[in-house]
């Protein structure tokens, strides 16, 4: 099978992540897509991506008219697509370029539509979020399938907005392709001081400023280590914030999934609580912490009332809290003790690791799917 894969950020890991399940799961894939930085990468999982020109994240304006040109194009940089079995668009935006070129290419490809976050700016009233869902309306009623990490987005999202949706596909966001899978780190010595990891793309302001709060208000009694890149321009002085918080480190970037068990093996518990967007996107999802963090035993804390707090809650593992944060997380930290502690890590360890990663095997049966997928008439 030939898979035309269209992103809209080719140096986020979960792209690099996506092109080796394809091809673990013996796809051939072409790799088209914008960039956040200067210059594309020189190939992802052995595959030379078709560089599409740079993009600002959190410029939308911006992204639309790189979009629109790029539909003005396509007979320049689509050709590629001819001979593609399936087109496999990532966000929006990357739909509205595969489907202008399956138009312009006259392909008769199956198209899925990769919905990996929905932004407030979809779920609004106003001028804009009508456009925008008026074009992911026209878009879908073009699509085979829709492909979600979690279930709260086809239940919370498209249900509600699009009763004519095509199937939808669940693939969680677990880990694939990191170092020893079945052998989750041994329990970190207990503190005080408990550590916090809080990996990925940091976004979350009101996260980072209760964080902040609790560590000068309980000195010594935890830690936070923030490793990977800060997503949101509107984190606010990030830099001024450390130096005001002497419990919080921020250790710089990462390589996913090598790095996993070293940095996820260094703390007693994953911070999985995210406000970016609360209410809509943040409470839907299932993060890649969530898996990353269980698969190698730093416990989860998160919200009670979110999607990550029902599959904890599910499972029976991780530490749930309520807001206001500072209270909840608090208590929670004042309290807990290392028999406590013990049992939360133990209770991980007792899972099977297949909820939390992902073989061959199952990148067989994701090709499969995507293969199969049709939109019944």
């Amino acid at each position: 099978m030939r898979i035309a894969y269209i992103v809209q950020d080719l140096a986020d890991p979960a792209v690099t992540r996506r092109v080796a399940m394809l091809r673990a799961g013996g796809a051939d894939v072409d790799l088209y897509g914008f960039r956040r930085t200067d210059e594309a990468p020189g190939q992802i999982v052995d595959v030379t991506p078709h560089d599409l020109g740079r993009t600002i994240d959190g410029r939308l304006v911006h992204r639309t008219f790189a979009v629109a040109a790029r539909t003005l194009t396509v007979g320049d940089w689509a050709q590629g697509l001819r001979g593609a079995d399936v087109i496999l668009a990532r966000n929006l935006e990357s739909l509205v370029l595969g489907l202008a070129a399956k138009r312009r290419l006259g392909s008769h490809a199956r198209v899925i539509y990769e919905l990996l976050d929905v932004h407030n700016v979809m779920l609004g009233n106003g001028p804009a979020s009508t456009l925008l869902r008026t074009v992911e309306r026209r878009a879908l009623a073009e699509c085979d399938a829709t492909m979600v990490s979690s279930p709260a987005f086809e239940r919370c999202y498209l249900a509600a907005h699009y009763p004519d949706r095509p199937q939808t596909l669940l693939v969680e966001n677990k880990v694939f392709g990191a170092p020893g899978l079945a052998a989750p780190s041994p329990a970190r010595p207990a503190g005080p001081p408990w550590r916090i990891g809080w990996f990925g793309g940091i976004r979350c302001r009101r996260s980072l400023q209760v964080l902040s709060s609790l560590t000068r208000r309980f000195p010594g009694l935890f830690e936070v280590e923030l490793r990977g890149r800060f997503a949101n321009t509107d984190l606010g002085d990030i830099e001024g914030l450390l130096r005001e918080s002497p419990g919080i480190s921020y250790l710089g970037p990462y390589k996913n999934p090598d790095d996993l068990p070293h940095i996820y093996g260094g703390v007693h518990f994953a911070w999985a609580i995210d406000f970016y967007e609360e209410g809509a996107n943040s409470s839907w999802l299932l993060p890649n912490r969530l898996y990353e963090s269980a698969l190698y035993g730093a416990v989860p804390i998160a919200l009670r009332s979110v999607e990550t707090g029902h599959w904890l809650a599910e499972h029976g593992v991780g530490w749930l809290v309520d807001t206001p944060l500072e209270e909840s997380v608090g208590r929670l930290l004042q309290s807990m003790t290392q028999a406590e502690y013990l049992r939360s890590f133990e209770a991980l360890r007792a899972l099977d690791p297949g909820l939390f990663s992902c073989d061959e095997a199952d990148c067989r049966d994701l090709v499969r799917r995507i293969g199969a997928s049709e939109r019944a008439s």
